[in-house]
């Protein structure tokens, strides 16, 4: 893995205070996205640690920042991509999950033919906090009995102790604060 990537993850992740309500501190990573080589950087040092933990046959990503690193993992790995979206966005049929977050509670669906009996998962984020919805992607996962291998997410808020409603499923994170 580039040991710089995670100083330069550091250095351009910017705190923002109260949003999106009080009380929250929310880590915007809009910024890695206006320097191509460090998100093609970061992508690689995930794919790194996710082959650790042997190979998925698909990757899911999670609505919204999801998207944005899960496609770039899945064609890296050479296997396709599935999304999890808040309730309503996809068509056809969708199993569905009411879940809790840091700040308030929502839905997610995945199409019930996004997935097959037995693959092997690994589900893509931004960030863990609290784990709700990881958690969430994880149970959707299940419905469509698929395996989840492994949470793979840029950053990680220790604090929160999200890993905890992840069972024994790894977690693989870049940066971690404490």
């Amino acid at each position: 893995m580039n040991s710089g990537v995670i100083g330069r993850l550091q250095n351009v992740v910017k705190d923002c205070p109260d949003f999106p309500t009080k009380g929250i501190l929310f880590k915007d990573i809009m910024p890695i996205f206006q320097d191509p080589d460090l998100v093609q950087d970061t992508c690689l040092a995930l794919i790194e640690k996710i082959l650790k933990t042997g190979k998925p046959d698909v990757v899911v990503g999670i609505e919204a920042r999801g998207f944005l690193i899960g496609p770039i993992i899945a064609q890296n790995l050479k296997v396709p991509f599935v999304a999890v979206r808040k309730k309503g966005k996809l068509p056809r049929e969708c199993y569905t999950v009411k879940y809790e977050k840091e700040y308030g509670a929502d839905e997610f669906d995945i199409q019930k033919d996004a997935l097959k009996k037995d693959q092997k998962v690994v589900l893509v984020d931004d960030l863990l906090a609290t784990g709700g919805t990881l958690e969430a992607a994880m149970k959707l996962c299940g419905m469509c009995k698929a395996n989840v291998i492994a949470h793979c997410v840029i950053f990680e808020l220790d604090f929160l102790k999200g890993r905890d409603r992840l069972k024994d499923t790894p977690v693989i994170s870049l940066v971690r604060y404490g």
